[in-house]
């Protein structure tokens, strides 16, 4: 057991707080029945309950980023990737993943950076959305590399076989063959230690065609997988009426893709209507503010979705569109410029939306809040510092207070993976200097 003593304020979810508290979690937060039973059995063990301080710390559940593409951790601040319409910098990027080459190797290293970067910022959860496959890579190793990294560090990890304009009967065979070699007979893809959960999903109606869409909802059916896309982001919605003569949420209605087991990532252009028909459907939406705002490509009516009843996560995007995968950071942001697109937001309903809000996109009910029996996911922010000083509201405080906010301790299925703001299965200095060096070794060559 873990005990979580002294926490000057503890958020369990949403609607629900404490101040001078205390949690108790095994795998799973206990009840406080549980935590006492417990404390007596071990009472008298050779192993004592572990304890970890949080005096002067708020106590949130573990974030969780629900749209990353983890490989462009390998691809920041390109020339000609900033602030250029997406009809440029799609070809752009894939130039440079040409150029240096996409293995296994490169997946993993990639994937520690950027899994590295998430638990050292409160990310428990990572959903990645993989979309490079060179034509005849090795899938199933690309997809077993980037699993590993993220165990390696202890982090939860959705890996989504995506698609980009990959052959439609190749990307379906992949996606069953990654199933069978990652979650074999695991219901809803879900690994039994709930580390790993696997989901298929092409990149959107710009790039990938209906019978895409069709197989891998296909393989989708037969193995219990949820459904994620990205729709109505700038080149999106131009290319649909352009090629098809219909907007992407029609192309996706009649595609048989908008559904309760669907997420859809961005949705900065959506009409009144396609909002009410998105609510209908049950379909989940993930607000990506840190990537479309810089880059010029929209910025979604979260205000709108949520009044509607969607459901509504967060996530970064990859290292190619945002370069930090500081998920609360993001969350800070989408804060501040939800005026823009509608009415403001407040921060705790911010911060629900970066862990339960999230969660909920990828069917994980046990994830991000810490009501009992919720998996043991949770961050320390300490909130003692210059930057929280005369802060009135220390939850409020976490997203308007201290941009570059990061956690004192995180905590992955009840165990420890940054203590005193530093990794613990990792020196993240060399898993750095180990994605840096291979980039320059490949580009040398």
């Amino acid at each position: 057991m873990l005990l979580i003593h002294d926490a000057a304020h503890l958020v369990i979810d949403s609607t629900t707080e404490a101040s001078d508290a205390d949690l108790a979690v095994s795998d799973v937060v206990l009840t406080p029945e549980q935590a006492a039973s417990a404390q007596a059995a071990e009472s008298g063990a050779s192993t004592p309950v572990d304890r970890l301080d949080a005096s002067g710390c708020v106590v949130t559940p573990g974030l969780v980023n629900a749209h990353h593409h983890l490989l462009q951790s390998a691809f920041r601040t390109l020339p000609g990737t900033r602030g250029v319409p997406m009809h440029v910098w799609l070809p752009t990027m894939a130039a440079e993943y040409a150029a240096i080459g996409i293995n296994p190797e490169l997946a993993r290293a990639a994937a520690l950076v950027g899994v590295a970067e998430g638990l050292l910022s409160g990310v428990t959860t990572v959903a990645d959305h993989h979309l490079t496959w060179p034509s005849g890579s090795d899938t199933v190793g690309i997809a077993t590399a980037t699993a590993t990294a993220a165990r390696e560090l202890g982090g939860r990890l959705a890996f989504v076989r995506g698609s980009a304009r990959d052959d439609p009967e190749e990307a379906a065979a992949s996606a069953e063959a990654i199933a069978q070699a990652l979650v074999p007979d695991a219901p809803g893809g879900i690994s039994a230690d709930g580390l790993l959960q696997l989901a298929v999903g092409p990149a959107g109606v710009h790039s990938d065609s209906e019978q895409t869409f069709r197989l891998l909802g296909e393989v989708a059916a037969r193995r219990g997988l949820r459904r994620r896309t990205q729709a109505n982001e700038q080149v999106d919605v131009a290319i649909a009426l352009e090629k098809y003569g219909k907007r992407p949420i029609e192309l996706l209605e009649e595609w048989g893709w908008l559904a309760s087991d669907v997420t859809l990532a961005h949705l900065c252009a959506v009409t009144d209507d396609e909002i009410a028909l998105l609510a209908a459907r049950g379909v989940t939406a993930t607000h990506a503010p840190g990537c479309d705002l810089p880059m010029g490509w929209g910025i979604a009516p979260v205000a709108a979705l949520r009044a509607a009843g969607i459901p509504v996560g967060l996530g970064t995007s990859g290292g190619g569109s945002n370069d930090a995968g500081h998920l609360l950071a993001d969350a800070r942001l989408a804060m501040q410029v939800a005026p823009l697109a509608g009415p403001p937001i407040d921060a705790r309903s911010i911060l629900s939306m970066a862990s339960e809000g999230s969660a909920l996109g990828l069917g994980r009910t046990e994830l991000g809040h810490l009501r009992p029996g919720a998996a043991a996911d949770l961050c320390v922010w300490d909130v003692t510092g210059a930057a929280d000083a005369g802060v009135a509201d220390p939850v409020a405080g976490l997203l308007w207070a201290n941009p570059g906010r990061r956690p004192k301790h995180v905590v992955v299925a009840g165990r420890v993976v940054v203590r005193d703001y530093e990794l613990v299965a990792a020196d993240q200095r060399a898993v750095a200097s180990e994605l840096d060096a291979l980039l320059t070794a490949r580009r040398a060559s």
